[in-house]
């Protein structure tokens, strides 16, 4: 199976959880919109725009398996969990496994809104009032609930803290990774405090660094770096 992964060129974003999972994976996909030769963002467009379509995704990230068609991260995630080897099998570790990922596209959203809390209609610098404010309350409040409510789950996790869900790696793993590094990027000051209370959450983040996989697409050119046109950005008066 060859996976068609959609979103748009130039920015990690939504799309990078879903990367993760691929190169952890190993697995055969292109990346259609950082791809001119699958069509780059044209093909992404081209597919959103498509009026035929029965079940057509709202926006990027979406992903297509032969015929099927899935998109929103946390159901693309679900969906390659048990293909890609990256979810239980038991339904009840599956379920929590979702459950937590669905908790990360909350704090991702959070993450967004930080930066712009009047909405993507209008620039950073036409909300830049708002936005100290919004981001003063998730970077003391939000961030540290958040990673303390992964760090509890570390702790409480019968098989161990190097996994959110048993005793091997999954998706949401690979996830957490995703959004410890992309705070960093946006808080660095921040998170250096935040992350004295959270050592379990350090420690998974940099053994999935460590993984071969994940070290090789880490060091490669199909890592697209941070910068401020994504979910995670970098502005200091917002850091504090």
């Amino acid at each position: 199976m060859r996976y068609e992964l959609y979103y748009w060129p130039g920015i990690p974003g939504r799309g990078e959880f879903v990367r993760l999972a691929l190169e952890q994976a190993g697995a055969d996909y292109v990346d259609v919109g950082n791809d001119e030769a699958a069509g780059g963002v044209e093909a992404v467009e081209r597919f959103l725009d498509d009026e035929r379509a029965e079940r057509p995704p709202f926006a990027p990230p979406f992903l297509r398996a032969g015929r099927v068609v899935v998109a929103q991260v946390a159901n693309i995630l679900q969906f390659l969990g048990p293909r890609l080897k990256l979810v239980a099998a038991n339904e009840a570790d599956a379920l929590w496994t979702h459950q937590l990922q669905l908790t990360i596209t909350d704090v991702v959203a959070e993450a967004h809104d930080s930066h712009h809390p009047l909405g993507p209609g209008e620039y950073y610098e036409q909300q830049k009032p708002e936005a100290r404010r919004r981001a003063k309350a998730f970077r003391e409040e939000r961030i540290p609930r958040y990673l303390g409510y992964f760090e509890r789950v570390l702790a409480g996790n019968p098989k161990g803290p190097r996994h959110l869900v048993g005793a091997r790696l999954s998706y949401v793993d690979l996830s957490v990774f995703q959004l410890v590094t992309g705070l960093r990027y946006a808080f660095p000051k921040a998170m250096r405090r935040i992350e004295k209370e959270v050592p379990n959450v350090v420690e998974l983040s940099a053994a999935v660094a460590r993984l071969p996989n994940i070290a090789a697409y880490l060091d490669s050119a199909r890592r697209l770096p941070f910068n401020e046109s994504g979910i995670f950005r970098h502005y200091p008066e917002l850091d504090g």
